[in-house]
């Protein structure tokens, strides 16, 4: 049976797990999920995830929702094919720790402020909505001072954790593609640092990204 990815075509969480499917040259069949809609408030849907949020996967009977979760899973049980590294083995105790705060930084220090910066002034805006530009001043205010330090760290090694592309480099890509439309003080906040620019501008360039980054389609 081939996997089945229920998620909303162009939503960040889908995107990231449609691109680590992408990585580890996993066939999946694709089962949009339109949110304007509100199919994932559907009694079909509440069964499969009860807080209504997509990405979903059915992998042979075994269900699973949170992307980041699901990419774990996926470069666990797909090891053995497409991207190598992705996680580091479990057995190796300082690797794991490495890989755990690299994925912690993407969570905390970048997708906190870069996901309500997007929402704001991108998302908003196309829905018509208000925008709420003192929320979005002190969200890039914080995710300035965090690229400044990834600029430091990017200065001394290549990836989050090291030298070898994993999820946490990878799970930045759809929030971090976004900013470049947010407007002042957002859409540069990573091009103007140059190491950091460096670094992204390498994930962006992956053929995963260019696999999903127009809309998620089925490959089986």
């Amino acid at each position: 049976m081939v996997l089945k990815l229920y998620a909303a075509p162009a939503s960040t969480a889908s995107l990231r797990v449609a691109l680590i499917l992408h990585e580890k040259e996993v066939p999946f069949e694709f089962h949009p999920i339109y949110l304007r809609n509100k199919e994932q408030k559907s009694a079909d849907f509440l069964e499969k995830n009860p807080f209504g949020q997509v990405p979903y996967i059915d992998d042979e009977g075994f269900g699973l929702y949170e992307s980041r979760a699901i990419g774990c899973y996926i470069a666990l049980k797909y090891a053995g094919q497409g991207t190598q590294g992705l996680i580091p083995p479990q057995t190796d105790v300082q690797a794991t720790a490495i890989f755990e705060r690299a994925a912690s930084l993407e969570h905390a220090q970048f997708d906190a402020h870069a996901s309500k910066i997007v929402y704001e002034r991108v998302f908003h805006t196309a829905m018509g909505l208000p925008v709420d530009e003192e929320a979005v001043k002190y969200a890039i205010a914080q995710l300035s001072a965090k690229l400044d330090a990834y600029e430091t760290i990017f200065s001394k090694q290549t990836y989050l954790a090291g030298e070898t592309v994993t999820l946490a480099d990878l799970y930045h890509i759809p929030w971090g593609n976004l900013l470049s439309r947010a407007g002042e003080g957002a859409s540069d906040l990573i091009t103007s640092r140059p190491s950091v620019s460096r670094w992204f501008e390498a994930l962006v360039a992956r053929p995963s990204w260019a696999a999903v980054h127009g809309g998620i389609c089925s490959t089986n």
